[in-house]
């Protein structure tokens, strides 16, 4: 049985039960696919009790951002967790920032950089409230995306030097059959944009062969011409980057990933693979 909670009173009342079974946390922004009940199935591989929290959080969104368009599908979503998660928290913005809240966490290491050059505001935004999650539901295990890169290292970065007693778990990114990334945000693309999209995968495949061969700027910058040939009205960068700190790298004499973000019509996409 899957219960639903909104407030982190009702929360810890429905988790004291379940002391001391191990629990694993799954954050997300709701508007649920394949790709985030994937991660609810690998949390129930490392814990007893699952809890998914169902949040679109405005510390993470830019006034000119999406906040208002982004999806919200609540019914939907506690139709598929059904049966899948043990507890879903929906706490509204007042709940997670009630009035006077004033506390940002600030991560420096592998936020710098990528998506901060573009959204200077996210990784606070979304520390800040990964950060009151952990603390509401002391899981054993968080389980996030490796679609979302940059962030999964910011988490981890987070929780190693808070001492948070948590285990943060990436899971593999899940894609359509041509490759894209399954990401809410790819509702918004037309039929035209949306075979546009499929591109962006196989180009960072040819990418990675290219840096195989020593020119990792050069393969970068290959695929930035190849994504706007492809039809990305922009491309916000394509980089070759240490797998853990995400810092630049010059030869391949370590694991490295390679990230993109590119936009076609209104919708950004972002997507990575191991080098």
């Amino acid at each position: 049985m899957t219960t639903t909670v909104t407030t982190v009173a009702d929360l810890h009342a429905a988790l004291v039960a379940s002391r001391p079974r191990r629990i694993g946390l799954v954050p997300t922004l709701g508007a649920l696919h394949g790709g985030h009940l994937s991660l609810v199935r690998e949390a129930r591989k490392h814990a007893d009790l699952v809890v998914v929290s169902i949040f679109v959080n405005p510390a993470q969104f830019a006034p000119n951002e999406d906040f208002d368009a982004y999806p919200r599908t609540l019914d939907a979503d506690l139709e598929k967790l059904a049966g899948q998660a043990d507890l879903v928290f929906t706490p509204d913005a007042r709940e997670i920032y009630p009035q006077g809240f004033a506390t940002t966490i600030s991560v420096g290491g592998p936020s710098t950089g990528l998506e901060t050059d573009f959204r200077p505001h996210f990784f606070a935004g979304v520390a800040t409230v990964v950060a009151k999650l952990l603390i509401a539901v002391s899981p054993d295990i968080a389980m996030f995306g490796e679609k979302d890169y940059q962030q999964l290292q910011v988490v981890r970065q987070m929780t190693r030097d808070l001492g948070l007693p948590v285990e943060i778990i990436g899971a593999p990114t899940l894609r359509e059959t041509d490759g894209l990334a399954l990401s809410s945000r790819n509702a918004y693309l037309s039929p035209a944009e949306r075979k546009i999209a499929g591109r962006l995968n196989l180009i960072l495949k040819e990418a990675i062969v290219r840096a195989g061969e020593g020119d990792l700027s050069g393969a970068e910058a290959w695929a930035v011409d190849a994504l706007r040939e492809a039809g990305f009205e922009s491309v916000d960068y394509v980089a070759i980057r240490d797998a853990q700190t995400l810092a630049p790298v010059t030869s391949l004499d370590r694991p490295a990933r390679i990230l993109a973000a590119a936009k076609i019509g209104k919708t950004r996409l972002i997507d990575n693979m191991a080098v």
